[in-house]
Formats: structure tokens, sequence, C-alpha cells
């Protein structure tokens, strides 16, 4: 059988790994040499039975087989292809063409059905169009990876207690349909712990979006959430998809719940309550399967307290709730995500991971945090893009952290954050108190923080409080 080459090298198939399996070795190698010209990495395998064997200890992207062979023919192979490489395209090739060969190797999953003799230029297209199937779930693979890794529970970066328990209870409704309500000041990442949930959820799949209720002016914020119809008002001049609609199968995450209006509440009540949103402008009901959750740093009881937001709606919010703790009261985390942040920020600059002096470290975990984890990780990416010579330190600080000239004493710096050489050879009754003082003073006094920074009980502590004369 002969190989027809009536074209030139068209795409390269750098990186795609190709099974040539045909009983014809003359053939089989023309395959490999013509699919070679254009960047595939080819392997040949002269019978059925080699082909298995390869399948079964290598791993390829495209498997292009014969259909007719020995004992072991090509709808065999294609079998065993999709279950030893689930992920491989396999080009089925055949002399003797029918309509039953075919039926059969789509049905066994085939990706496509060649005949022979082989035009080259059809064969590289079917096989360009099978490795690009396969880089498409290469990167579908690598996306949901790094998704993984950004907003999976180990996104949630925490080591505090506290925010071990917020970790805990993700963990044991994120793969729920509840609604779940999480409370927190401005920038302690609410939406991250929202995208956790949901990345972490049987939805994971469906789209998560994200609403800013304070960002959306009153006179649109129906629209935005329920969509409207074709001139329902002035300016609607086509049909629109609301947010519920456009979040359908997934979830909807509302940041700044507390300012909406009241007549949104109603209506968002209603959606919760029956599961249909109606588009403005229109009579007919539409049916949503959202999960909703919802986030606010504002004190809800006070707003319903005085009327600023309904009693019902928040009853129907507040299902289950996360409360999130301010930086300054997790402070045994600051270490943790400034190690984060500058390592996560130097990679998006393309720049080397800087070093962070032991003087920088002391201004930053001591300081108070209005902003929380926001303002960290802007203050962090401000030291970096300013850095020159590539160790973070006082001088990179933003000014309103920078500390005054002579307030830091660098022989001070020694503890359980920034080391602690100048205590060696001191009594370790001495070490002792000063690492346990030093704890409650960057702790601000929480005892529950200090004694977890110092990895001892709290009960523990609380009796060397007493015994040393310790100051909280």
């Amino acid at each position: 059988m002969s190989v027809k080459d009536t074209e030139k090298p068209e795409l390269p198939g750098t990186g795609i790994r190709v099974l040539i399996v045909d009983d014809d070795e003359a053939h089989a190698q023309a395959v490999a040499e013509s699919l070679e010209r254009v960047g595939y990495e080819c392997s040949v395998a002269g019978s059925g039975e080699r082909g298995l064997s390869l399948i079964e200890k290598e791993t390829y992207d495209v498997v292009v087989t014969d259909l007719r062979m020995g004992e072991i023919d090509g709808l065999t192979l294609l079998r065993k292809t999709k279950e030893e490489l689930p992920d491989a395209e396999v080009i089925l090739l055949t002399g003797h063409a029918s309509v039953q060969s075919a039926l059969a190797a789509g049905q066994a999953g085939a990706s496509m059905y060649l005949t022979k003799p082989l035009d080259i230029s059809e064969l590289r297209a079917a096989v360009e169009k099978a490795s690009t199937r396969v880089r498409l779930l290469r990167r579908n693979a690598e996306l949901a990876r790094r998704l993984d890794e950004k907003f999976g529970f180990e996104g949630v970066i925490g080591n505090a207690p506290s925010m071990k328990r917020v970790i805990d209870q993700l963990k044991h409704v994120s793969n729920t349909n509840t609604t779940v309500l999480i409370l927190g000041e401005s920038g302690t990442g609410k939406e991250l712990v929202a995208r956790a949930l949901h990345q972490n959820s049987d939805r994971k799949n469906k789209p998560f979006v994200p609403v800013n209720i304070s960002a959306l002016p009153e006179s649109i914020l129906e629209s935005e959430l329920f969509g409207h119809e074709a001139g329902s008002f002035t300016g609607a001049v086509s049909k629109r998809i609301g947010k519920f609609e456009y979040a359908n199968g997934g979830t909807l995450f509302l940041d700044e719940v507390g300012e909406m209006p009241v007549d949104t509440q109603i209506k968002l009540l209603r959606v919760l309550e029956n599961r249909r949103i109606t588009r403005v402008g229109s009579n007919d009901e539409i049916d949503v399967n959202v999960r909703l959750v919802a986030a606010t740093n504002a004190d809800l009881k006070e707003s319903v307290s005085s009327g600023k937001f309904r009693e019902d709606l928040y009853f129907r919010l507040n299902v289950v709730r996360i409360s999130l703790p301010p930086l300054r009261e997790r402070v045994a985390d600051i270490p943790l995500l400034i190690d984060h942040f500058r390592k996560m920020i130097a990679d998006i600059h393309g720049r080397e991971t800087p070093n962070v002096s032991r003087a920088a470290r002391h201004s930053l975990v001591t300081y108070d945090w209005p902003g929380n984890i926001r303002q960290l990780r802007n203050a962090i990416e401000s030291m970096l893009v300013n850095d020159i010579d590539g160790l973070l330190d006082v001088d990179d600080l933003p000014e309103e952290i920078r500390p005054a000239p002579g307030s830091v004493n660098e022989a001070e710096l020694g503890d359980m954050v920034f080391g602690a050489d100048q205590l060696i050879g001191k009594p370790l009754e001495d070490v002792e108190r000063y690492y346990m003082q030093r704890a409650l003073e960057v702790t601000k006094g929480n005892r529950e923080e200090a004694a977890h920074l110092l990895g001892i009980g709290e009960r523990t502590l609380y009796r060397k409080i007493k015994e040393y004369g310790l100051h909280e």
C-alpha cells in the first residue's frame, strides 16, 4: 500500500506523541515519516500485540491504528487505549471501509476513521485535529489544577486557630447547596472564601459569578440580577440575561449585600424561596438552580433593627455564617502571608523572589493593618516593584508602615518570628520567658494566638504567665 505525499509540511506537532500501529510495517514507517516532518514524535508497532504492549508501558497523545490486523485488531486496540490512556485520541485506518465498521469505530470512541490509500494532507489534518483536542484537555486540566491551588482550601492561608476554624467550617459546608453568609471587615478575603466554597463543591465546573452590590447604581441593580426584556425601560434596547440566569448550575456571590435596597431585597427573598426569577418587563418565571453566597462588612442585625435590612431575608441568608477575623487578630499568620505574597507577586512580575529583612518583617507584623489582607498584599507588591537591591527592607516599606528612624532596635528583633541568635548562651528559663513575653506583645495579649505561635497549649501559657509574671 502506498502513501501519497501531496502536501508540504503543515502545522507543527511539537510536544505530541503519536503511536502508529499497522502490520504493514512499510506503510507504518511511511506514515511515521510524514508526521515526523511536521514535528510529531512517532513510534511504530508492526502488530496489534506490539501496539498493545507499548500502550500499556508508554504514554501517547494520539494512536493511529489499522483496523484489520491479526488477533488484536484496531477495534480491540481502540478499546484498550481508552482504558489505559483515556485522554488519548485514536484514528482508525482501513482499506476495507464499511458502514458497520465506521459505526463500531465511532461507538468505541474513535476520533476519526480514514480509508487507505492515505492522502497525507488528510492524515495530517486528522492528527492535528486530534492533537488540538489533546492540548485543550491539557489546558483545561492545568486550569483546574491552578484553580484548585488558588481557590482550594490551600489558598485560604492561615494557621491561627481562628482561621483553622474557618477552614474546617468550609470543608463541612462546601459540598452542599446551603446558603452561606460571610462576615468580615473589608479586605479580609471574603471573595476568596466564596470561591473556595465554589471550587470545592460539585458546582465547580459551572460558573462562579461575583456581584458587588455597592458598586451598582440602584436604578440598574434589579436588571443586573434578574435581567430584562427589550423595551422594558428607557435604554433597554435588547434582552439581557441577569446574573442569576448566568450563574445557573453554579454559585452567585453577592458582596456587600447589606447595601441592597429594600425593594430589591423583597425580590431576592422571593427568588431564594421559589428558585425562580422574573426578568424586568416580563411576566414569565424562569427556573434557576443557583447556590447563593452573600458577604458583608456591615452589622446586619443592626441594619435589621434600623429597618434598612429585612429580617426575613437576614434569616434566609444566615443559614451558615462564616466570620473572618481581621488580620490584627491573626498576627501569627502574617509571616505566612508575607512569604506567600512575595513569592506570588515576584512570579507575576517575572522577578526573583526577594528576601525580607528582619526589621521590615518586624514592621509588617506589628502594624495594625486597617485594610487587612488586601492592604498587606498591596504593601508587599509596592515593596517588590520599588526594590532595587533584592532585599525588601525598611526603606522599601510604604510610608504609613515605615517606622520612625531609630524606633526599631535590630538587636531586639530576635524572637520566634525573626530568629533569636542573641539569646544563645542564656539560661533556658530566660529564653522561655522572653519568647512568651514577645508572643503576648506580638498578638496584643491574645492568649490563644500566642499559645499557637509558641506551639504550646493555652493552659500551659496561662500557667507560665503567672509563674513568670508576664504582662498581657
